[in-house]
This record gives structure tokens, sequence and C-alpha cells, in this order.
């Protein structure tokens, strides 16, 4: 960043460089709440997933989803052969107790990451409003320099 100097325009090129970087900061921001909204989506996917094995029992019938939007009727022949996402594209077999605790789990691990990036948003809101503090300041010493320059008649 430059310290301008000299002639009328020294300032204006700060300026600039203040907005782009709040700017930059704004898209940042954005790109993190992005991230906070699917993380919250997956929370209430786990959430679901928890409501449901909760609610099954073996013998129960239920629709097992193909893809493409086509289901298939099937019926649970154990509830305690539960296959669970352990992250890093590894899974485990877990009775519905387990399961249900594997998805808890996960949920306190969306809960903290959602934390740090709300955390993250908080930094680069303090980030913004410190630029923007010193670009107004930046301004009224622009505005009284001008008024400075001004013949007095």
């Amino acid at each position: 960043m430059s310290l301008g100097g000299g002639g009328g325009g020294g300032g204006g090129g700060q300026l600039q460089e203040i907005a782009q970087a709040i700017e930059e900061i704004e898209q940042e921001q954005e790109v993190i709440q992005n991230e906070i909204s699917d993380l919250q989506t997956e929370k209430g996917e786990v959430d679901d997933a928890i409501e449901a094995i909760e609610g099954l029992e073996s013998g129960s019938t239920v629709k097992v989803p193909l893809g493409g939007g086509a289901f298939v009727s099937a019926e649970i022949a154990n509830i305690d052969e539960i296959i669970v996402d352990l992250g890093a594209d590894y899974s485990a077999q877990r009775d519905s107790e387990g399961a249900i605790s594997s998805l808890e789990s996960k949920k306190e691990t969306l809960d903290d990451r959602i934390e740090e990036l709300r955390s993250d948003i908080s930094e680069l809101e303090s980030e913004a409003d410190q630029l923007e503090q010193q670009a107004q300041q930046m301004q009224q010493q622009q505005m009284q320099q001008m008024q400075q320059q001004q013949p007095d008649e």
C-alpha cells in the first residue's frame, strides 16, 4: 500500500486500495456464509438420520433411494447392522446405539466447525470496520486539505 504524498491525488490510490480490500473481505464473508449454510444442511441430514434410526425396528418397511428419484420398498432385516460414515472415505457397521452415537459426534464436529467459521466472519467484519474507519479519516483529511488550498475571497 502506497502512502501517497505530494500532489493532489496521493490519497485517491489508497482509498481505492481500501475499497478493494473491503470488497475482497465481503466476498470472503460470502464464501464462509455459504460454507456455514452447507454445514447446517448436513447437520439437518444427520438429525434426520438419527430420527429415522430411533424410529426403526427390525422388520420395518422403508423406501430406499436408488437414485434419479427412484425408490424401492425394503424390509429392515436387522436394525443393529447400520453402516455409518466415519469420514475420510471410511465407514463402519454399528448397532443402532453406536450409529446414533457416531452421528451425534458428527453433529458436534459440525457445530464446532460452524462456530469457527462464525468467528472468522466476526474477525473479517472487524477488519472491514477498521478499513472503513481508515477510509473515512482519509476522506476527512482530503476535504480539509482541499478547504485549506481554496483561496480566501
